[in-house]
């Protein structure tokens, strides 16, 4: 008996010294880099582990679409035209280093001078590691006639200062970390703490009340974080800023209630995941999501998005006579809503929060369907709001009424002779929706009054809508696999032929090698997000191939890759320089297709 216990004590603590060893292995833990800040840091970007980042970014869907043979050969040429950053080898340099723990702070800032501190620490021989570092600094300062240099002594280091016209760099090793900064005094603190010199943990950025709430809300392993004291920040860049101009106190005062933003990002299961905290006060006390309006999605819905519309103080909007476009025309719809006595608190009587935006795309439609709808309260109140609405928007708008089974709808023409559309706005005693054209308007309302929606028992909705925590104040999801399949068979064509109208574009990409859809879509799948209030902040989860957050900047990057591109090779185009004949232009010879281990990391 005593035997068999001795055995039992033996595998339990075998078992536990296995489990710490994968803890040890996964857990991510920014306590190495706050135990050596100061307590008031204003903001920190963490880095722990580069070689496991790396790794871990080879297995992502992205990298894998990045890495297909057809997507390198199609991207051959475009990349000839653009200079290579040279970045694989400081990549290579960063992974012999075995990087760990990398980190950039600001820790003050005086009289409008950012202090910034930074480090890493490094495995294997330190002879090494300073001739990696030696080299990097000679690279950011180069061998301009104006370089200083100075050795700092202090408490046995060496501190490197240099200074190349306004840039400051000052570098030390202690041990296994390299810290540099740019200022020599902010180095000192580091490695007192480093040392043992100063030993109250009370003073580090790891006893902060704020980043320690907003840190514990990341996830247990993660690849970077960010944290930023926002209140303090505006305090440091704008402290005079109410004082100059009263009318921005007010907004001010909003961007001073954040305290903290922090975020992080991590590799799941090939997928990227962000998670980001916003230390506030609660905006809008509105309850949870009801996502009535998924009830008009389909199968074909590309996008479904639900968030709370908080109008509970006036929209500032231009004055001036010179306000563009919308501008404008908002401006004239909010005088007329005054001119008749509806105030933000009848809207709010009349209509609910809930704001959601739905995106459809059937096969057989050339373009897509987008939808905006609104919970009502109250239908007549709606009603009259919407009359209103409707005949002050455009003096030059047509705007018709109608009623059919008991819904409302106001409908007009917009557009000229090549694009042309019917803005439909349909409102029931349940909800509004506007959309582009009276026939997909009715058909979503009679969606609506079914309470069953295609999206939400889908594989792909269900298996997104798990993969994040339960959504209270804002939604998102994005089927880009849909979208792209859609988008590919649209505007091929229409790419093929303006190559022809534009012979420059064949310059720069070979539309003829465009990836079939297929090979796309595989490695896309469902973004989705979810945002929640919890207890003194909003936390917020998106996961996908990339998530909604890198989606956004993505497409406005390309959008405006796309519009420069376009007036490049429309800059000088003369009727005698159009084609006589569309075909399609001839592939000039390229060279190999590069490996896709030469990609940007």
């Amino acid at each position: 008996m005593k035997r068999f216990q001795l055995l039992v004590i033996v595998a339990a603590i075998t078992a536990g010294l296995i489990w710490l060893s994968f803890y040890r292995s996964r857990h991510t833990s920014s306590a190495a880099v706050t135990a050596l800040l100061p307590k008031d840091t204003l903001a920190l970007i963490h880095l722990p582990d580069f070689n496991r980042s790396r790794a871990e970014w080879h297995q992502t869907d992205l990298y894998q679409l990045w890495a297909e043979p057809a997507v390198q050969d199609f991207l051959q040429r475009p990349r000839a035209k653009i200079p290579a950053p040279g970045l694989e080898p400081t990549l290579q340099e960063c992974e012999s280093l075995q990087m760990k723990d990398a980190f950039v702070a600001v820790v003050t800032i005086e009289h409008g001078a950012w202090k910034i501190v930074g480090g890493f620490r490094f495995k294997g021989d330190s002879g090494n590691a300073e001739q990696i570092v030696t080299n990097w600094k000679t690279k950011l300062l180069g061998t301009a006639p104006d370089l200083k240099q100075e050795t700092v002594e202090y408490q046995g280091h060496q501190i490197q200062a240099a200074t190349s016209g306004i840039v400051r760099l000052s570098t030390v090793r202690d041990g296994q970390w390299f810290f540099f900064a740019n200022d020599p005094e902010q180095l000192k603190p580091l490695l007192d703490r480093v040392d043992g010199r100063v030993k109250d943990p009370d003073t580090a950025l790891a006893a902060d009340d704020v980043f320690a709430t907003a840190s514990k809300r990341m996830p247990f392993t993660y690849t970077g974080l960010a944290f930023a004291r926002i209140d303090r920040l505006v305090e440091k860049l704008m402290p005079f800023a109410a004082d100059e101009a009263p009318d921005s106190a007010d907004q001010l005062g909003a961007i001073r209630q954040i305290r903290s933003l922090c975020a992080a990002s991590s590799f799941d299961g090939g997928k990227i995941r962000d998670t980001i905290f916003v230390g506030m006060p609660k905006l809008l006390d509105a309850g949870d999501l009801t996502r009535a309006s998924l009830a008009i999605a389909t199968k074909d819905t590309f996008l479904y998005a639900a968030g709370f519309l908080n109008l509970t103080n006036p929209v500032p909007l231009p004055s001036s006579p010179g306000a563009l476009g919308w501008m404008s025309g908002l401006q004239k719809i909010t005088s007329a809503l005054s001119a008749n006595g509806i105030t933000l608190e009848g809207w709010n009587s009349a209509f609910g929060p809930e704001l959601s935006w739905v995106g459809s795309w059937p096969a057989n439609s050339h373009w897509p369907a987008l939808f905006a709808t609104l919970p009502v309260k109250d239908q007549a109140k709606a009603s009259k709001i919407l009359s209103i609405m409707t005949t002050a928007s455009d003096d030059s708008a047509d705007w018709t009424h109608q009623e059919k089974e008991g819904v409302q709808y106001f409908s007009t023409r917009s557009g000229g002779q090549l694009f042309s559309f019917s803005p439909t706005i349909g409102l029931s005693d349940r909800m509004l929706v506007a959309g582009a054209d009276t026939g997909s308007v009715e058909t979503a309302m009679k969606r609506s009054t079914t309470g069953n929606s295609d999206l939400a028992t889908s594989k792909n909705f269900k298996n997104a809508e798990r993969a994040v925590p339960a959504a209270k104040q804002t939604f998102t999801y994005i089927d880009p696999a849909l979208l792209y399949t859609r988008l590919d068979a649209t505007l091929r064509p229409m790419l093929l032929m303006s190559a022809a109208f534009l012979p420059g574009i064949a310059e720069t990409v070979d539309l003829s090698k465009l990836p079939a859809p297929e090979i796309i879509t595989k490695h896309l799948s469902p973004i989705v997000m979810s945002q929640s209030y919890d207890g003194d902040g909003y936390i917020a989860e998106s996961i996908g191939p990339v998530t909604v957050y890198q989606t956004i900047l993505g497409v406005g990057g390309l959008g405006a890759a796309a519009a420069v591109l376009y007036q490049r090779q429309t800059r000088g185009l003369t009727p005698s320089t159009v084609p006589p004949a569309i075909t399609s232009p001839a592939a000039p010879s390229t060279p190999p297709s590069p490996s896709p281990d030469e990609s940007p990391e």
